[in-house]
């Protein structure tokens, strides 16, 4: 897992389509159709630079999709190219006024620029002015005032988008979710049951259904629902944690063995890499770098951050000699974790081939009174943490003082009872906690002037 080896578990297929893209181009230069799909692949492989010169050729050979657009926007985005990302993506939605990915996009850059809800979501009121029955500009309207913390309002915009279109799939999985969150459980089941009616087994609609029950305490209900999930879906880690919950509430005793913190959950301190004197001393360097990158004040939407902002590291960024350096010496830390950890039953050790590929790595920066909300991640199989920079306000355990530590156990979703978190781990600089990526974990808030400065990553089996 050295820096030079890191990709994403589709880039293989992704890199193929890109090099079939440029070949082809080399004998029609002209296709802008095949400058458009250039771009799209770029930037799946994290290549934003060469997404926006694609993306950039296709427009200048006269192409007009707001999909190209939307492309551009986002390389840009990508590079902290803020302002002209913005421009992007008017310009798509200019073309398309109710083009609803573009509007989650923007609405989104907006909030993370400047922490103001009324302007992230002006763009999308004038556009559900125009085109009131497209249930995606509620979604995307709900989601804005979700993550920046009104939650009645955000319940009250689902309820308006399945006003204009009932019945529609995603607006009741949202309505469930926001209910739940409200304490109106009952009416989380009734959104859910309406979701799930023909829904496939492991389908997002049958997560909601089971997440509905468990808020309503209806265990004996949800079990079942759990266990088609695994079986649908027995890698999906969010699955794996549903099953967690009922499990636990249950007292089943195949909850400990899933959640055995002392085994499966690893901490470890890195080595300092050749060229630095010493841990502390590439920290600080390391730190610099990355409070370089970070231009976002404000978390992304559908994100665990709160009070901070986050920095997806891509292939532009894994080529910076001090992120590569990072990376190399976390790869060290993880191949001796998986060691450690060795083989045997579960979600967990019986896929450990001793090796892994990094699928999404990032930095969090939060700020005074952050905090990261409890979840899981999904589409993983390790997850981590990595102290870069610390606030003096960490807590040292002392009279239950816990600030700013990670902690595990306490599920996302409400539940009746309310389950606590039972496992903590107290950050330090240069601590590499690793853990399955199915184990609920979040952070604890602090109030500091200096900020928390992290590194994450997932990594699926190798």
């Amino acid at each position: 897992m050295a820096a030079s080896s890191i990709r994403t578990a589709a880039m293989s297929s992704r890199a193929t389509d890109a090099e079939r893209l440029r070949q082809q181009l080399r004998v029609t230069p002209t296709d802008r159709i095949a400058w458009h799909n250039l771009a799209a692949a770029e930037g799946d492989l994290g290549r934003v630079a060469e997404a926006e010169a694609a993306a950039r050729r296709a427009i200048a050979l006269g192409l007009q999709a707001p999909e190209t657009r939307l492309v551009l926007a986002r390389a840009l985005q990508s590079q902290r190219k803020l302002d002209d990302a913005e421009k992007a993506f008017r310009d798509a939605i200019a073309r398309r006024p109710a083009y609803v990915d573009a509007h989650r996009d923007l609405a989104q850059l907006l909030w993370m620029r400047s922490g103001q809800a009324g302007l992230a979501l002006a763009p999308l009121d004038r556009a559900l002015r125009v085109a009131p029955g497209e249930a995606g500009l509620h979604l995307a309207r709900s989601t804005v005032l979700e993550f920046a913390g009104d939650v009645d309002a955000a319940l009250a915009a689902a309820e308006a988008g399945l006003a204009r279109t009932p019945g529609h799939k995603d607006l009741l999985r949202q309505a469930a979710h926001l209910a739940a969150q409200c304490g109106q459980v009952e009416r989380a089941v009734a959104f859910a049951e309406q979701a799930v009616r023909g829904a496939a087994d492991g389908s997002p609609e049958r997560i909601a259904w089971c997440e509905a029950l468990l808020a309503a305490g209806r265990v004996e209900e949800a079990e079942p629902v759990a266990a088609a999930l695994v079986a649908a879906l027995p890698d999906n880690q969010y699955a794996i944690a549903l099953q967690s919950i009922v499990w636990r509430m249950r007292g089943d005793p195949r909850y400990h063995a899933l959640f055995d913190y002392g085994r499966l959950v690893g901490v470890q301190r890195l080595e300092a890499p050749a060229g630095w004197q010493s841990l502390a001393a590439f920290l600080a360097d390391v730190t610099a770098e990355l409070e370089s990158m970070h231009a976002f004040s404000a978390h992304p939407l559908q994100q665990s951050v709160r009070g901070g902002g986050q920095l997806h590291l891509q292939a532009p960024e894994f080529e910076r000699p001090l992120i590569a350096a990072l990376f190399g010496a976390i790869g060290v830390a993880v191949r001796r974790h998986l060691a450690n950890l060795g083989g045997g039953a579960g979600p967990m050790c019986s896929r450990n081939r001793g090796s892994g590929v990094v699928t999404g790595a990032w930095s969090v920066r939060l700020r005074s009174g952050g905090f990261h909300t409890d979840h899981v991640h999904p589409r993983g199989w390790l997850s981590s943490a990595c102290y870069i920079a610390l606030p003096d306000a960490i807590g040292g355990g002392a009279d239950g003082n816990r600030a700013g530590w990670l902690r595990f156990g306490q599920p996302a979703i409400p539940t009746r009872p309310a389950l606590a978190a039972e496992h903590f781990v107290r950050p330090e600089p240069g601590l590499l906690a690793l853990f399955p990526a199915y184990m609920w974990h979040g952070v604890e808030p602090f109030e500091d002037e200096k900020p928390r400065l992290t590194v994450a990553f997932d990594v699926v089996p190798g």
